[in-house]
């Protein structure tokens, strides 16, 4: 999909706006369910471009609140509320330009920096 996002190292946030374009959209005319996935997953994964490690998607849950619009410009914000040990504790939105929640999701990452280095 060739997404962007800005990485915020002050407040440890990546953002991306987005136009879609119809070729997203699902059956209903809207922001295919799937795709809605990628876009948070990527906006989470991308923290970890903030502490230079590489990290994969473990879990990932997904809210699907709002039909996303495919015409009209969205944000998406992804940000790490917490780490234990290699995980990474991961959340992301979906909002349209009025700012209300589309979507958001859950993540839990795992640091393969860490793992790498740990075994020598």
């Amino acid at each position: 999909m060739k997404l962007t996002f800005e990485l915020d190292k002050d407040a440890k946030r990546v953002s991306g706006k987005f136009v879609l374009g119809k070729r997203y959209a699902g059956g209903a005319g809207f922001a295919h369910g799937g795709v809605i996935a990628i876009l948070l997953d990527e906006a989470m994964g991308k923290i970890s471009k903030l502490s230079e490690e590489r990290a994969v998607t473990a879990q990932l849950n997904i809210e699907y609140l709002k039909p996303v619009p495919v015409d009209a410009e969205i944000l998406v914000e992804g940000w790490q509320e917490s780490e234990e040990g290699r995980n990474r504790f991961r959340f992301g939105e979906i909002r349209d330009a009025k700012g209300n929640l589309l979507a958001r999701g859950t993540a839990r990452f795992v640091d393969l920096t860490r793992s790498k280095l740990d075994r020598g």
